[in-house]
């Protein structure tokens, strides 16, 4: 049975509103991403100026008391959290920050698989310049002994970095909403984790995630700049060459 044609006044009316919708996407990822970039980068500069500047622990010993009513309430949680951290731990992001891009490389993947790679890379460069920056020594009331500075956190930094870039990933490869909520969620946890061992304070991970925030804002802004992208069919969002 024939199939009924499409006239041509149809197709040439969709193309402009396909394109629209494009532009509209395209419009709300800047309008979103512009938005964080704020937001984040705000956040850490006023972060910095109650640390350094004004000096004050009001935020800090308030966190650290929330998460130890919680380990003297639940001791269980220890044990729980001592394994958790490790999913934001150097030990943990070297090998799967080669594995990862390699599989989304061997899938097909191959922008996917840089833009990971260079989250991690540059997300590593950044957060071991703002400690030489900012110098913060760790708690002293730690309950693990951890090298390194304090300001802003490793662990929540490239938590960000690497879990973030594939809730985004996820967003971008299918509108997988629910996929990448659960990633972010998994981030903020680690970074309580540092908070409840006392190996950072309060403020050194909320910066930690603004730093690695605007470190993500930042590479997807190259990316859209510099990286010429096309549209694959069955894709819910473009792809590059």
């Amino acid at each position: 049975m024939p199939q009924p044609s499409v006239p041509p006044d149809s197709v040439a009316a969709a193309t402009p509103a396909r394109a629209a919708g494009l532009a509209g996407l395209l419009t709300a990822e800047v309008v979103v991403g512009a938005a964080l970039f704020v937001l984040a980068f705000g956040v850490f500069f006023y972060l910095t100026r109650v640390v350094f500047l004004y000096h004050s622990q009001v935020f800090d010993n308030w966190g650290f008391a929330q998460m130890d009513y919680l380990r003297a309430a639940h001791p269980w949680t220890l044990t729980f959290v001592k394994f958790l951290t490790f999913f934001g731990s150097i030990w943990f992001f070297v090998p799967v920050s080669l594995l990862t891009p390699y599989l989304l490389h061997r899938a097909g993947l191959r922008r996917y698989a840089i833009e990971l790679l260079v989250s991690m890379g540059g997300g590593f460069a950044l957060n071991q310049l703002l400690k030489a920056v900012f110098h913060r020594p760790r708690p002293s009331t730690a309950l693990l002994h951890q090298y390194g500075l304090s300001f802003p956190s490793g662990h929540a930094m490239m938590s960000m970095a690497f879990y973030g870039c594939l809730a985004w990933l996820a967003v971008q490869h299918g509108r997988r909403w629910g996929v990448a909520g659960a990633l972010v969620v998994f981030c903020l946890l680690i970074g309580l984790t540092r908070v409840y061992l006392h190996v950072h304070y309060p403020t050194d991970v909320v910066a930690g995630f603004a730093a690695g925030t605007v470190w993500l804002v930042l590479l997807r802004t190259g990316i859209r700049v510099f990286w010429k992208e096309k549209k694959i069919p069955g894709e819910a969002a473009s792809v590059s060459e």
